[in-house]
């Protein structure tokens, strides 16, 4: 017999008595052992010995309540997190690669295969993951990985170099920022990934194909939709063909992927995207040779989303606050807090940015946070920039100082803000020369953004603002 409470199990969970109930218990058990007379002072012997008992049985409830929330997959980390997704044959994924988007020029008909090497500025190398034959025109865009696991940032221009030869392959560049890898998976990104696979088994829905997508290795995002109808119809800002399935990937062997959209996809539907994957049925119950059928998907394009921050300009706000505040961004963008990634088709919510901003220390005092993109513009036109000039016609809505000019080739260079001028002629704040073409000016003015289905969601330093005041 003993006075010290039990723990019980109940409709909520697993309860434990608190320490002050231990306490109390353990030394009436020790005062009855010894007749009845002890004092119950702490400062006693067996006070002492009491609290370090109490201690101890305090210790083991709150390791076994710690086992049985664990037990629940939504509140599980780490060794026990991925024990429960032992079950659906999954691990937990280490660090993932930055993926780019590049444009390989050269002479028509040029082969890039899928392993050909680029070399960016940083000295990181990046291996080509689509084979692509290089067109008339002279401009093939396909995807690259970096050869460093981890969140490694990739600004637009910045891999242009061709690390191997190959014939007729002349020049590369990336015109976009790419889309940022990730550490070792978190345990939400972990636990939203044991969701989506459990739709794996199945066969014919969204479920199905998107969790059979996200387990190709080195995919970092993906996003389904299917338009049922007999008509085309607009989904998240994307036309899809009627009776059609619509898959959007960054990351990953592109055969990889098509193979894994084709296992579980319905039959007899239709594809949407701008990749071409041919996927072969080695079914046993054909001979030699065996169907081919064309796999499409979408590689969507690169999507800087803006940021500004205000910060109350007191004495503690270091002078290096606006890098702090900088990288703190970006690693929340790409779930490096253990927060949730930027994704394709979701909205940025300015909200998420807060808690690791004030997390750099108590210097931090958040006046507002604010978000924008090229999907929410302030004005549109045709646009010439020569050195730090901007030449502009046919312009809907206003141009001012302060707007970002953004376009959706990625030809702007990142950061590229207004910073005087008027009606055709304005001066920009970054050098560069860029042909005419369509052009549009945002800012980060929002409380949130929207992110097309087509669209990944990218972060560069040079876009995010950051103001004391």
């Amino acid at each position: 017999m003993t006075n010290v409470p039990a723990p019980t199990f109940g409709a909520t969970g697993f309860l434990v008595p608190t320490d002050e109930e231990i306490l109390a218990g353990v030394l009436a058990d020790i005062n009855a052992a010894f007749g009845g007379t002890l004092s119950t002072d702490l400062r006693t012997p067996q006070g002492q010995l009491a609290t370090s008992i109490a201690a101890l049985v305090s210790n083991a409830d709150a390791m076994f309540q710690l086992y049985t929330q664990l037990v629940d997959p939504a509140y599980s980390y780490g060794r026990m997190q991925d024990a429960i997704a032992r079950i659906y044959f999954l691990q937990r994924r280490g660090s993932q690669a930055t993926v780019v988007q590049c444009e390989c020029v050269g002479a028509e008909n040029t082969v890039i295969p899928i392993g050909a090497t680029a070399k960016a500025v940083d000295g990181n190398i990046y291996t080509c993951t689509e084979a692509g034959v290089i067109p008339i025109s002279g401009t093939i865009t396909l995807s690259f990985t970096c050869n460093v696991l981890g969140p490694v940032p990739c600004p637009a221009d910045s891999l242009n170099q061709i690390y191997q030869s190959i014939p007729g392959w002349d020049s590369i560049n990336n015109s976009t920022d790419g889309v940022i890898g990730s550490d070792t998976e978190s345990a939400r990104a972990f636990e939203t990934r044991r969701a989506e696979s459990v739709a794996v088994n199945s066969i014919g829905s969204l479920s199905s194909v998107l969790g059979a997508v996200l387990s190709v290795d080195g995919v970092l995002d993906a996003y389904a939709a299917e338009n049922p109808l007999g008509t085309t119809a607009i989904i998240g800002g994307y036309t899809l063909a009627a009776h059609s399935l619509y898959v959007a990937v960054v990351g990953g062997d592109t055969q990889e992927v098509a193979e894994a959209i084709w296992s579980k996809k319905a039959p007899g539907c239709a594809y949407n995207g701008n990749t071409t994957i041919t996927v072969t049925d080695e079914n046993p119950a054909y001979n030699p040779p065996y169907p081919t059928y064309d796999v499409k998907f979408q590689i969507p394009t690169s999507t800087p989303i803006l940021f500004a921050v205000d910060i109350a300009n007191t004495p503690q706000v270091p002078a290096d606050a606006t890098a702090q505040i900088q990288a703190a961004i970006i690693a929340a963008f790409s779930g490096g807090d253990e927060g949730e990634r930027a994704r394709i088709g979701e909205t940025v919510y300015a909200s998420r940015y807060y808690a690791p901003i004030i997390a750099l220390g108590p210097w931090v005092q958040i006046k507002s946070v604010n978000v924008g993109s090229i999907n929410s513009p302030i004005a549109t036109f045709t646009g010439v920039i020569a050195g730090t000039a901007l030449t502009v016609s046919g312009v809907s809505g206003t141009i001012a100082i302060g707007q970002t000019v953004v376009d959706a080739l990625g030809n702007v260079a990142p950061g590229t803000t207004i910073v005087s001028g008027a009606g055709a002629n304005w001066v920009v704040s970054v050098s560069q020369a860029v042909g005419s073409q369509a052009m549009k000016t945002a800012k980060a003015t929002a409380d949130t953004t929207a992110v097309n289905i087509d669209q990944a969601p990218t972060i560069n330093a040079l876009n995010i603002l950051v103001t004391a005041t």
